[in-house]
């Protein structure tokens, strides 16, 4: 089995490689979110920025322990003992950092739910119930791994309360992924008579949940089978949360799966997150008053195709 000082140093390396790949990810939403008006710049502009910020101290944190472990105190304690140390400052910030990411972004999660589904409270009082019993419990594991004392390990301090906040961070992109993947192919089965492309329903899927929740699940699993896996699946975490983010608003600007014809070009997302979206597109569209931008693409092709159809 991989040694925990192997691991650590796994996780460097990768979580190097996916932080290049959010960087790169992030500045060329930047440029695309500039050229927008209203609040895609008032809010996903400082969201992806603070989901930058802390990839980028994440990984700062983890040079400087590397560096500790490996080159400054190479002569008083050993590498394994440096990474066993639970209590640790340096490791102790890593760990809220690595809460605070998911957090953030199950946060803009929640919201477009809602806004998705006509503001409904019976979606946002549950989703934001949940969002902050999970942040509550993720710092609570922060706390409990300050106490925790020497030779002490996180299965055997609190695993419990480890288990959940995992959990409850799959549970929570899953069920808000397939709530706005629900009203999207709702959306399009009215408007298409029944022949529904469900291209931007996978979209969502895969881009919106999937990923993120395949990393939490791989982590889940190795820390329940007690391998230092762990560490390369947790600390992939910040910055696969951010190429998430970003991927979605570049492939819906970019209209992936959709090209557009001369005669119909699509609107760019220009309503966002509560911003009021096209009525009236056909009668059974008229409850859907507010959308994102996911769905002003759909309805885009779907009237492209209704005007193919004529």
């Amino acid at each position: 089995m991989i040694t925990l000082p192997e691991a650590s140093l796994l996780a460097l390396f990768l979580e190097t490689l996916f932080y290049g790949v959010f960087f790169t990810f992030y500045w060329l939403a930047l440029v695309i979110l500039l050229k927008k008006r209203g609040i895609q710049r008032d809010l996903l502009i400082p969201v992806a920025t603070l989901l930058l910020c802390i990839a980028t101290a994440h990984l700062i944190i983890n040079f400087v322990r590397a560096l500790e472990a490996f080159a400054f105190n190479v002569d008083t304690i050993s590498a394994d003992a440096y990474y066993s140390n639970l209590a640790s400052p340096l490791g102790l910030a890593k760990t809220a950092l690595y809460i605070t990411q998911p957090t953030v972004a199950d946060g803009v999660l929640v919201w477009r739910c809602y806004v998705l589904n006509n503001r409904s409270l019976l979606v946002g009082i549950p989703g934001c119930i949940v969002l902050l019993a999970n942040g509550a419990i993720g710092y609570y594991v922060v706390w409990s791994l300050s106490q925790a004392i020497a030779g002490s390990t996180a299965l055997t301090t609190i695993p419990g309360l480890i288990v959940t906040f995992y959990t409850l961070t799959m549970f929570i992109s899953i069920i808000c992924t397939t709530l706005i993947s629900w009203r999207i192919w709702r959306s399009r089965q009215s408007m298409s008579d029944g022949s529904a492309d469900l291209l931007p329903v996978m979209i969502v899927i895969v881009e919106g949940g999937a990923i993120y929740a395949t990393s939490v699940l791989a982590l889940l699993l190795a820390f329940l089978t007690g391998s230092n896996g762990e560490y390369p699946a947790m600390d992939i975490g910040p910055p696969v949360v951010g190429i998430v983010f970003c991927l979605i608003i570049l492939q819906v600007h970019f209209h992936v799966g959709n090209n557009p014809q001369p005669d119909s070009p699509p609107k760019p997302f220009t309503i966002l997150f509560g911003e009021r979206g096209e009525q009236n597109v056909s009668h059974s569209m008229e409850p859907m008053v507010e959308a994102t931008e996911i769905i002003q693409f759909d309805m885009t092709r779907s009237r492209r195709l209704s005007g193919d159809d004529c």
